[in-house]
């Protein structure tokens, strides 16, 4: 279950994540003193890909910061009131993210996400609905593909991919390739109301097990 993170001073709690400015899990080139206000990270499954948001707030300034994949895209020194909200964009679909800060009790604040006007936890939840992920291992690379099934749309690392829709005697196929290598996501129908249709990625003629999105 994701929950929000909470920050209390002096020491900073998280629900998922434990991080301090000496945690392994922080990497050049991020300073000892830039990750001293850090206070939550989160990473966001997208269509072209997994993106990490980390954000940054002082809590006797009221600085706020957001990095999205290491990138600043807000940064507010001197905010007079502490609680309130920062919104920002995504992903090359430019997905609308807002960072929620809210006042628990005393020197206490809470942390939350939304993507698209959701929470994270339902919208991963309606995600993985709604899409369909495959990982794979090729030419020495590794390769991340996600259908978007309400538009048939195939994302692969990052790049959206053009397609050629196919009719076969049982379903669909949506053609692509990567590199040399011939790809297609076949649909077929499960004949049972709850699973819908079942899409499967053939690459080279083998079957690609799907993971979760």
């Amino acid at each position: 279950m994701l929950l929000p993170f909470i920050r209390s001073l002096p020491l900073l709690y998280y629900n998922h994540f434990s991080v301090s400015p000496d945690s392994p899990t922080l990497s050049p080139p991020y300073s000892l003193e830039k990750m001293t206000d850090l206070v939550a990270v989160w990473d966001v499954a997208l269509s072209d890909g997994v993106h990490k948001i980390e954000f940054e707030h002082g809590t006797t300034s009221g600085k706020r910061v957001v990095y999205v994949d290491g990138k600043e895209e807000i940064r507010k020194e001197w905010m007079f009131k502490l609680v309130g909200k920062e919104t920002f964009y995504v992903g090359a679909a430019k997905t609308k993210a807002t960072i929620n800060i809210d006042a628990i009790s005393g020197f206490a604040y809470e942390y939350t996400l939304e993507i698209n006007g959701r929470s994270l936890k339902k919208y991963m939840e309606n995600r993985s609905k709604t899409t369909n992920t495959w990982v794979l291992h090729m030419d020495g690379e590794n390769f991340r593909v996600v259908l978007e099934k309400d538009t048939m749309d195939v994302w692969c690392n990052g790049k959206k991919m053009e397609t050629a829709g196919e009719f076969v005697d049982d379903g669909t196929e949506t053609h692509f390739s990567i590199g040399n290598h011939d790809c297609y996501i076949k649909a077929v129908s499960s004949g049972k109301r709850k699973e819908g249709i079942i899409h499967t990625l053939i690459v080279d003629n083998r079957e690609i097990p799907e993971i979760a999105s």
